[in-house]
């Protein structure tokens, strides 16, 4: 279960565990319940997260592509240097906005 705080309009998401095809589904429900508040910034915090697979990737595009359709904003922040470069290196740093 994800820690969801909200600042505002703001909406941060804290997953605090690896997003790997094992848990995607509850945090994908998760997901769906805060994008139906049509929040104008999700910020999804990956402080205690050290790896994602394909599988966590893809939601983390959907959730990108649903903010985007509605006007709201993704913002990743807080990705260890393993996942920034996974970002960079399938040019996902280009389409997503990245905070330290």
């Amino acid at each position: 279960m994800s820690v969801i705080t909200r600042e505002g309009s703001t909406i941060i998401i804290t997953p605090g565990q690896d997003l790997v095809s094992s848990m995607v589904p509850g945090f994908k429900q998760e997901l769906g319940a805060l994008l139906a508040e049509s929040p104008k910034e999700l910020r999804l915090d990956l402080a205690g997260t050290g790896m994602m697979d394909s599988i966590g990737i893809g939601v983390i595009i959907a959730t990108h592509n649903s903010m985007k359709k509605n006007g709201g904003k993704l913002i990743i922040a807080n990705a260890s240097e393993n996942i920034v470069k996974l970002f960079r290196s399938m040019r996902l740093d280009q389409h997503l906005t990245l905070d330290a």
